[in-house]
């Protein structure tokens, strides 16, 4: 058997409905002598672009070890399903158990004001008195014009 990695989205309008989804494929998959490793709701977030107009959906993540017909059977089950938007399933070398990063838990916010990270202080930039009012630059600045090429032109 070999270890997937599934992920599927559903309809924010079937939210209520993703227990029993989940329930479901986790029978399909036990049924045939599978294992669940990782079970994850991510709930409802923001799509990176919209799907058929729709903007939020409700994400699972499953990390399961299958057979292919199982697998086939599954897949089946998600495009038939009306309810997922989409979903994705990729091939693994092990079993992943360990949460996932969107699971992981965030810094507090408190720990990261003030912190710029590699960024640095930039401190005070000082008077900019050499440009006051960001006018024009002085002539010295400006590049010279190409003067045109007398021997190219056309006659």
């Amino acid at each position: 058997m070999r270890h997937y990695e599934v992920v599927f989205i559903v309809h924010p309008d079937q939210s209520e409905q993703v227990p029993g989804m989940v329930e479901r494929y986790r029978a399909m998959v036990t049924s045939r002598n599978g294992r669940i490793h990782r079970l994850e709701d991510w709930g409802r977030r923001q799509l990176a672009y919209p799907i058929a107009k729709i903007h939020k959906a409700h994400y699972v993540l499953m990390n399961i070890e299958c057979d292919s017909e199982t697998l086939t059977e599954l897949e089946h089950a998600f495009k038939f399903n009306d309810a997922v938007l989409r979903h994705l399933i990729v091939a693994m070398t092990e079993a992943v158990v360990a949460p996932s990063p969107m699971m992981r838990e965030e810094k507090p916010r408190a720990a990261r004001d003030g912190d710029r990270g590699d960024r640095g202080d930039r401190g005070d930039r000082g008077d900019r008195g050499d440009r006051g009012d960001r006018g024009e630059r002085p002539q010295a600045d400006r590049a010279p014009a190409a003067a045109p090429d007398k021997a190219n032109a056309p006659a």
